[in-house]
């Protein structure tokens, strides 16, 4: 088998998928050097920063690039060392979304002066292509890494007034999708991450008060971005390997909520934290028609008369945030399909992922 000192891949990568990560691991075991060229147009509905940082992810030993054609310069400024060997998938390949008159490779040969290698032209060690990700993402699902499935999944956010259902609701949505089978079935939960920072503060509390209990921990201002950023990451870690839907019992956004409950004022620093959210719907569990529960001293000694107020506030600030929100409100059941319903309207828009537009040539 023939080995080269530096090769190319190039594509529009969008998104990566199986078949892309083969061609680009088949020509790094043949070359010295391999870079990776992400090309296409800035405004594409996949952004060129993010396919070029997912390739640098799962691609750490090539060089990865990306060139906007519209760019001055374009590709041609893109790789400036010497090719000498470029690595195609496709003998009549759509890098653009436009197919070449003429085999791909011997355009890219001409272009770059190099020799043509053709990788698995049929597709037949991995079926998949760009064209078919972008139009059926859930069944292209196992061809995706694990940072494309956390940009491409749908996350939807279940948060609420004190003692308004909210994990009960997270939990049997997520149960739900489980059982739809197939992909569905890693449909993951991701747990409040407050309730674990709480239960820490009442360890450390216990230690000098034994018989301190939940209602006795406090809370600084100090407090909500830790809890804010690290059920981000859960977020992210849950988004990787689940489904193309996750389900986040609250998130950071709620956080900044919860601070306004605990402390009367807004923070910043949460409100940062929020803004990098990557949600796409939020569902409000409504306190009424739900029985005030303290359950071993958990809740709050005034949780039950702020959660009228706490539920306006998060209607408020969702409505001035755009954030995209349905209201569950009734019996568990009512409010479990209602959810459902706006979920599935959610994921039947799918991630309205366009064709890359055409290369200018």
């Amino acid at each position: 088998m023939k080995h080269y000192g530096h090769g190319l891949v190039l594509g529009g990568f969008s998104p990566p998928h199986a078949g892309h990560h083969h061609l680009v691991r088949t020509a790094r075991e043949r070359c010295e050097r391999l870079t990776v060229l992400v090309c296409g147009i800035s405004a594409e509905s996949l952004p060129l920063a993010d396919r070029v940082a997912w390739m640098r992810e799962i691609h750490p030993d090539a060089l990865v690039v990306g060139a906007a054609d519209d760019s001055p310069g374009g590709l041609r400024d893109a790789v400036r060392e010497r090719v000498d060997a470029v690595f195609v998938a496709e003998p009549y390949g759509e890098p653009y979304g436009e197919p070449y008159g003429e085999s791909y490779g011997d355009e890219l040969g001409r272009r770059f002066g190099a020799e043509a290698v053709s990788v698995d032209p049929d597709r037949i060690r991995f079926p998949v292509s760009g064209a078919a990700v972008r139009a059926d993402l859930a069944g292209s699902w196992d061809f995706l890494e694990p940072p494309v499935r956390a940009a491409l999944t749908r996350r939807v956010v279940v948060l609420g007034a004190e003692s308004t259902g909210t994990t009960t609701m997270a939990l049997a949505l997520a149960d739900h999708y489980r059982r739809r089978g197939g992909v569905w079935a890693r449909t993951r939960c991701v747990p409040e991450y407050g309730r674990e920072y709480r239960d820490l503060k009442l360890a450390e509390l216990r230690a000098e008060r034994p018989g301190a209990t939940r209602s006795d921990v406090t809370f600084r201002s100090s407090d909500f971005p830790v809890i804010a950023r690290r059920q981000a990451e859960l977020e992210e870690e849950a988004a990787r390997d689940g489904s193309p839907v996750l389900v986040c019992d609250t998130d950071a956004f709620a956080a900044t909520i919860w601070h306004e409950r605990y402390t009367g004022i807004a923070s910043a620093e949460t409100g940062e934290v929020a803004s990098h959210g990557r949600q796409h719907l939020w569902l409000l569990t409504d306190h009424r028609g739900v029985e005030f529960e303290n359950v071993e001293g958990t809740a709050l000694r005034d949780g039950e008369y702020l959660r009228p107020w706490m539920t306006a506030r998060f209607l408020t600030q969702l409505a001035h945030s755009g954030r995209r929100t349905a209201v569950l409100s009734g019996p568990h059941e009512e409010r479990l399909a209602a959810a459902v319903a706006a979920v599935d309207a959610l994921l039947a828009e799918g991630r309205h992922l366009a064709d890359p537009l055409p290369e200018r040539r």
